[in-house]
């Protein structure tokens, strides 16, 4: 039988110094006016997660060319996603006056339906 030496290694610790952690903070979920296409969906969503833009409208696109799926998402975010305050370089088209106003009369109703008690 043949004795191996056992040879203990120290180690030191350094002394770890705490870094602050600053949390990043995400601007709202809105529809941009700024970046926009057809209704600022994608915009938005690219600025809230910080996603690039054209992967956000290449996965609506894939959606809708892989059942049609795509389009109703795209429908409904825009139906639902509050817009961006307009600045004055902001550009807005028919469309998205006709959904602000669609989406005005749909919360005007919710809420007017929860404030009455039954």
């Amino acid at each position: 039988m043949t004795e191996t030496a056992h040879t203990e290694t120290v180690q030191t610790e350094t002394p770890r110094t705490e870094t602050p952690r600053t949390e990043t903070v995400r601007p709202p979920l809105r529809r941009s006016r700024t970046d926009l296409w057809l209704g600022g969906v994608s915009g938005g969503l690219a600025r809230h997660t910080g996603i690039d833009v054209l992967l956000w409208r290449a996965g609506f696109a894939a959606l809708t060319l892989a059942g049609g799926s795509g389009v109703a998402l795209y429908l409904v975010l825009w139906l639902l996603m509050p817009a961006a305050p307009a600045g004055p370089a902001d550009r807005t088209n028919v469309l998205d006056e006709w959904v602000e106003r669609l989406r005005a009369r749909f919360t005007s109703r919710t809420t007017s339906s929860a404030a009455v008690p039954r």
